[in-house]
Protein backbone atom coordinates (compact mmCIF):
# COMPACT_ATOMS: atom_id res chain seq x y z
CA UNK A 1 0.00 0.00 0.00
CA UNK A 2 1.29 3.04 -0.82
CA UNK A 3 -0.39 5.85 0.91
CA UNK A 4 -0.38 9.98 -0.34
CA UNK A 5 2.19 12.05 0.46
CA UNK A 6 -0.31 14.41 2.46
CA UNK A 7 -1.10 11.28 4.73
CA UNK A 8 1.98 10.09 5.30
CA UNK A 9 3.48 13.42 6.55
CA UNK A 10 0.58 14.09 8.83
CA UNK A 11 1.00 10.78 10.52
CA UNK A 12 5.06 11.50 11.07
CA UNK A 13 3.83 15.11 11.97
CA UNK A 14 1.57 13.50 14.73
CA UNK A 15 4.58 11.29 16.20
CA UNK A 16 2.92 8.53 14.53
CA UNK A 17 5.10 5.42 13.11
CA UNK A 18 3.56 4.96 9.03
CA UNK A 19 4.60 1.24 8.68
CA UNK A 20 2.97 0.75 11.99
CA UNK A 21 -0.18 2.62 11.45
CA UNK A 22 -0.51 0.44 7.86
CA UNK A 23 0.19 -2.66 10.09
CA UNK A 24 -3.25 -1.76 12.34
CA UNK A 25 -5.44 -1.01 9.46
CA UNK A 26 -4.07 -4.37 7.39
CA UNK A 27 -5.03 -6.18 10.78
CA UNK A 28 -8.30 -4.65 11.71
CA UNK A 29 -9.53 -5.25 7.82
CA UNK A 30 -8.04 -8.50 7.49
CA UNK A 31 -10.20 -9.21 10.98
CA UNK A 32 -13.12 -8.40 9.82
CA UNK A 33 -13.02 -10.10 6.32
CA UNK A 34 -11.10 -13.30 7.97
CA UNK A 35 -10.37 -14.23 4.32
CA UNK A 36 -13.55 -14.15 2.58
CA UNK A 37 -15.65 -10.62 1.33
CA UNK A 38 -17.84 -8.30 2.87
CA UNK A 39 -20.87 -10.41 1.81
CA UNK A 40 -23.92 -8.55 2.72
CA UNK A 41 -22.60 -5.23 0.02
CA UNK A 42 -21.01 -7.87 -2.55
CA UNK A 43 -25.08 -8.99 -2.54
CA UNK A 44 -26.60 -5.47 -1.98
CA UNK A 45 -24.33 -3.35 -3.93
CA UNK A 46 -23.53 -2.90 -7.45
CA UNK A 47 -20.08 -3.09 -8.41
CA UNK A 48 -19.54 -0.12 -9.81
CA UNK A 49 -21.52 2.77 -7.38
CA UNK A 50 -19.86 5.46 -6.01
CA UNK A 51 -20.83 7.45 -2.48
CA UNK A 52 -20.18 9.64 0.03
CA UNK A 53 -19.61 8.43 3.40
CA UNK A 54 -19.52 11.16 6.20
CA UNK A 55 -18.36 10.56 9.56
CA UNK A 56 -20.38 12.20 12.17
CA UNK A 57 -19.39 13.22 16.00
CA UNK A 58 -22.70 11.76 17.58
CA UNK A 59 -21.68 13.63 21.12
CA UNK A 60 -19.28 15.96 22.22
CA UNK A 61 -15.77 15.17 22.32
CA UNK A 62 -12.09 15.41 21.88
CA UNK A 63 -11.23 13.54 18.44
CA UNK A 64 -8.21 11.44 17.99
CA UNK A 65 -7.16 9.11 15.19
CA UNK A 66 -8.45 11.01 11.84
CA UNK A 67 -5.05 9.92 10.01
CA UNK A 68 -5.94 6.26 11.34
CA UNK A 69 -9.27 6.08 9.70
CA UNK A 70 -8.36 7.74 6.57
CA UNK A 71 -5.62 4.67 6.42
CA UNK A 72 -7.73 2.38 7.10
CA UNK A 73 -10.21 3.57 4.25
CA UNK A 74 -7.33 4.10 1.99
CA UNK A 75 -6.19 0.50 2.56
CA UNK A 76 -9.75 -1.09 1.87
CA UNK A 77 -10.70 1.11 -1.50
CA UNK A 78 -7.02 0.06 -2.92
CA UNK A 79 -6.04 3.62 -2.76
CA UNK A 80 -9.40 4.83 -4.91
CA UNK A 81 -10.90 6.62 -2.21
CA UNK A 82 -10.73 10.71 -2.15
CA UNK A 83 -10.65 11.55 2.12
CA UNK A 84 -11.34 15.14 3.49
CA UNK A 85 -10.70 15.99 6.80
CA UNK A 86 -12.86 18.74 8.22
CA UNK A 87 -11.40 19.39 11.71
CA UNK A 88 -7.43 18.46 13.12
CA UNK A 89 -6.81 15.57 16.05
CA UNK A 90 -7.04 17.23 19.24
CA UNK A 91 -9.98 19.31 18.55
CA UNK A 92 -13.38 19.59 20.45
CA UNK A 93 -16.47 18.90 18.78
CA UNK A 94 -20.05 19.00 19.42
CA UNK A 95 -22.90 16.16 18.44
CA UNK A 96 -23.21 16.64 14.32
CA UNK A 97 -19.72 17.51 13.22
CA UNK A 98 -18.70 16.09 10.18
CA UNK A 99 -15.33 15.02 11.31
CA UNK A 100 -14.07 13.41 7.69
CA UNK A 101 -15.29 12.70 4.04
CA UNK A 102 -15.04 10.21 2.32
CA UNK A 103 -16.07 9.51 -1.61
CA UNK A 104 -15.34 6.21 -2.91
CA UNK A 105 -16.75 2.67 -4.77
CA UNK A 106 -19.80 2.29 -2.26
CA UNK A 107 -18.55 -1.81 -1.19
CA UNK A 108 -14.98 -0.43 0.04
CA UNK A 109 -16.64 2.35 1.95
CA UNK A 110 -19.37 -0.16 3.56
CA UNK A 111 -16.42 -3.05 3.91
CA UNK A 112 -13.68 -0.55 5.66
CA UNK A 113 -16.55 1.17 8.14
CA UNK A 114 -16.69 -0.57 10.76
CA UNK A 115 -12.76 -1.09 11.00
CA UNK A 116 -11.85 2.80 10.94
CA UNK A 117 -14.99 3.76 12.90
CA UNK A 118 -13.94 0.80 15.48
CA UNK A 119 -10.18 2.75 15.78
CA UNK A 120 -11.53 6.00 15.64
CA UNK A 121 -14.01 6.29 18.68
CA UNK A 122 -11.48 4.19 20.73
CA UNK A 123 -8.69 6.78 20.44
CA UNK A 124 -11.34 10.02 20.50
CA UNK A 125 -12.71 8.07 23.62
CA UNK A 126 -9.58 8.28 25.08
CA UNK A 127 -8.93 11.57 24.29
CA UNK A 128 -12.23 12.92 25.47
CA UNK A 129 -11.56 11.45 28.95
CA UNK A 130 -7.71 12.43 29.33
CA UNK A 131 -8.74 16.12 28.25
CA UNK A 132 -11.67 15.68 31.38
CA UNK A 133 -8.52 14.78 33.52
CA UNK A 134 -6.24 17.56 31.97
CA UNK A 135 -9.17 20.24 32.24
CA UNK A 136 -9.66 19.09 36.45
CA UNK A 137 -6.26 20.06 37.40
CA UNK A 138 -5.62 22.78 35.20
CA UNK A 139 -3.53 25.82 36.81
CA UNK A 140 -2.01 23.41 39.36
CA UNK A 141 0.98 23.01 36.89
CA UNK A 142 0.89 18.84 37.04
CA UNK A 143 0.66 17.11 34.05
CA UNK A 144 -1.94 13.98 33.38
CA UNK A 145 0.36 11.26 32.66
CA UNK A 146 -0.78 7.50 31.37
CA UNK A 147 0.76 4.61 31.87
CA UNK A 148 1.92 1.15 30.01
CA UNK A 149 -2.19 -0.49 30.65
CA UNK A 150 -2.85 -0.41 27.02
CA UNK A 151 -3.99 -2.93 24.43
CA UNK A 152 -1.41 -5.00 23.30
CA UNK A 153 -0.52 -4.04 19.60
CA UNK A 154 -2.23 -0.42 19.91
CA UNK A 155 -0.10 1.36 22.60
CA UNK A 156 1.68 3.85 20.34
CA UNK A 157 -1.75 4.98 19.41
CA UNK A 158 -3.33 4.87 22.25
CA UNK A 159 -0.32 7.00 23.96
CA UNK A 160 -0.82 9.46 20.73
CA UNK A 161 -4.67 9.84 21.66
CA UNK A 162 -3.63 10.71 25.32
CA UNK A 163 -1.69 13.60 23.84
CA UNK A 164 -4.32 14.95 22.22
CA UNK A 165 -6.32 14.96 25.11
CA UNK A 166 -3.47 17.57 26.16
CA UNK A 167 -1.99 14.59 28.38
CA UNK A 168 2.06 13.15 28.51
CA UNK A 169 2.79 10.13 28.16
CA UNK A 170 5.20 8.14 30.28
CA UNK A 171 7.56 5.43 28.91
CA UNK A 172 6.06 3.78 25.70
CA UNK A 173 8.33 0.26 26.44
CA UNK A 174 10.49 -1.21 29.37
CA UNK A 175 13.66 -0.51 27.02
CA UNK A 176 12.59 3.38 27.45
CA UNK A 177 13.59 4.01 30.97
CA UNK A 178 13.37 2.19 34.34
CA UNK A 179 11.04 1.83 36.78
CA UNK A 180 12.22 0.40 39.85
CA UNK A 181 8.84 -0.91 41.38
CA UNK A 182 8.26 -2.74 45.03
CA UNK A 183 9.22 -6.44 43.66
CA UNK A 184 12.42 -4.90 42.83
CA UNK A 185 13.20 -3.12 45.54
CA UNK A 186 12.53 -6.66 47.35
CA UNK A 187 14.94 -8.43 45.29
CA UNK A 188 17.97 -6.13 45.41
CA UNK A 189 17.80 -5.62 49.19
CA UNK A 190 16.12 -1.86 49.17
CA UNK A 191 15.09 1.37 47.25
CA UNK A 192 19.47 2.45 47.22
CA UNK A 193 20.88 -0.85 46.13
CA UNK A 194 17.94 -1.53 43.42
CA UNK A 195 18.64 2.84 42.07
CA UNK A 196 22.47 2.07 42.19
CA UNK A 197 22.04 -1.42 40.59
CA UNK A 198 19.77 0.12 37.56
CA UNK A 199 22.14 3.27 37.26
CA UNK A 200 25.48 1.16 36.93
CA UNK A 201 23.40 -1.19 34.49
CA UNK A 202 21.86 1.30 32.65
CA UNK A 203 23.78 4.84 32.89
CA UNK A 204 22.14 6.90 30.31
CA UNK A 205 18.37 6.00 31.05
CA UNK A 206 16.32 8.20 33.23
CA UNK A 207 14.98 6.10 36.59
CA UNK A 208 12.08 5.93 38.39
CA UNK A 209 11.50 4.95 41.91
CA UNK A 210 8.01 3.24 43.00
CA UNK A 211 7.65 4.65 46.94
CA UNK A 212 5.14 3.66 49.17
CA UNK A 213 6.01 5.69 52.28
CA UNK A 214 7.97 9.60 52.60
CA UNK A 215 10.63 8.08 54.27
CA UNK A 216 11.39 5.36 51.08
CA UNK A 217 10.86 8.50 48.96
CA UNK A 218 13.89 10.39 51.12
CA UNK A 219 16.17 7.05 50.05
CA UNK A 220 15.13 7.58 46.71
CA UNK A 221 15.87 11.12 46.48
CA UNK A 222 19.36 10.40 48.22
CA UNK A 223 20.10 8.18 46.27
CA UNK A 224 19.88 9.93 43.19
CA UNK A 225 16.35 9.27 41.46
CA UNK A 226 15.66 10.94 38.28
CA UNK A 227 11.81 10.70 39.23
CA UNK A 228 9.81 9.07 41.61
CA UNK A 229 6.19 7.50 41.78
CA UNK A 230 4.16 7.80 45.32
CA UNK A 231 2.01 4.67 45.34
CA UNK A 232 -1.42 4.96 46.62
CA UNK A 233 -0.43 7.84 48.91
CA UNK A 234 -2.86 10.04 51.09
CA UNK A 235 -2.19 13.89 50.08
CA UNK A 236 -0.66 14.21 53.49
CA UNK A 237 2.07 11.77 52.59
CA UNK A 238 2.20 13.34 48.85
CA UNK A 239 2.28 17.23 50.44
CA UNK A 240 5.18 15.82 52.57
CA UNK A 241 7.14 14.40 49.83
CA UNK A 242 6.96 17.44 47.79
CA UNK A 243 8.26 19.26 50.83
CA UNK A 244 10.88 16.54 51.21
CA UNK A 245 12.30 17.05 48.02
CA UNK A 246 12.16 20.89 47.70
CA UNK A 247 13.93 20.95 51.15
CA UNK A 248 16.90 18.29 49.75
CA UNK A 249 17.74 21.04 46.95
CA UNK A 250 17.79 18.05 44.13
CA UNK A 251 16.03 18.00 40.78
CA UNK A 252 13.73 15.40 41.47
CA UNK A 253 10.44 14.89 39.96
CA UNK A 254 6.97 13.33 41.63
CA UNK A 255 4.60 11.03 40.29
CA UNK A 256 0.97 10.39 42.04
CA UNK A 257 -0.14 6.93 41.53
CA UNK A 258 -2.64 4.50 42.15
CA UNK A 259 -6.45 5.25 43.38
CA UNK A 260 -6.75 8.65 42.31
CA UNK A 261 -10.30 9.80 41.03
CA UNK A 262 -11.56 12.16 39.09
CA UNK A 263 -13.07 13.81 42.43
CA UNK A 264 -9.27 13.75 43.97
CA UNK A 265 -7.24 14.68 41.46
CA UNK A 266 -7.75 18.61 42.10
CA UNK A 267 -6.29 17.99 45.54
CA UNK A 268 -3.62 16.25 44.96
CA UNK A 269 -2.62 18.24 41.72
CA UNK A 270 -2.32 21.54 43.89
CA UNK A 271 -0.10 19.51 46.84
CA UNK A 272 2.91 20.22 44.01
CA UNK A 273 3.25 17.19 42.42
CA UNK A 274 4.45 16.79 38.81
CA UNK A 275 2.57 14.22 37.62
CA UNK A 276 -0.97 12.29 37.68
CA UNK A 277 -0.45 9.04 36.72
CA UNK A 278 -4.10 7.62 35.63
CA UNK A 279 -4.17 4.19 33.99
CA UNK A 280 -7.59 4.36 33.35
CA UNK A 281 -7.07 6.88 30.27
CA UNK A 282 -5.95 3.45 28.14
CA UNK A 283 -7.88 0.66 29.42
CA UNK A 284 -10.86 1.84 30.62
CA UNK A 285 -11.95 4.73 28.30
CA UNK A 286 -15.14 4.92 26.85
CA UNK A 287 -15.77 5.33 23.20
CA UNK A 288 -16.77 8.52 21.62
CA UNK A 289 -19.99 7.95 20.03
CA UNK A 290 -19.38 8.80 15.96
CA UNK A 291 -21.37 7.61 13.11
CA UNK A 292 -20.94 6.68 9.27
CA UNK A 293 -23.46 8.52 7.37
CA UNK A 294 -23.66 7.36 3.56
CA UNK A 295 -25.18 9.06 0.80
CA UNK A 296 -25.14 7.57 -2.88
CA UNK A 297 -23.07 9.56 -5.89
CA UNK A 298 -26.20 9.72 -8.16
Amino acid sequence: MILPAALITELRTAGLDVGDVEQVAARALAEDLAGGVDVTSVATVPIDQESVVDFVARAPGVVAGLPVASVVLWAATDATVQIEEHVADGARVEAGTVLLTATGFTRALLTAERSALNLLCHLSGIATLTRGWVDEIAGSGAAIRDTRKTTPGLRALEKYAVRCGGGVNHRLSLADAALIKDNHVAAAGGVGPAYRAVRAAFPDLPVEVECDTVEQVRQAVEAGADLVLLDNMAVDSIRASVDLVRASGRRCQLEASGGITLASAADIAATGIDFLAIGALTHSAPVLDIGADLRALL
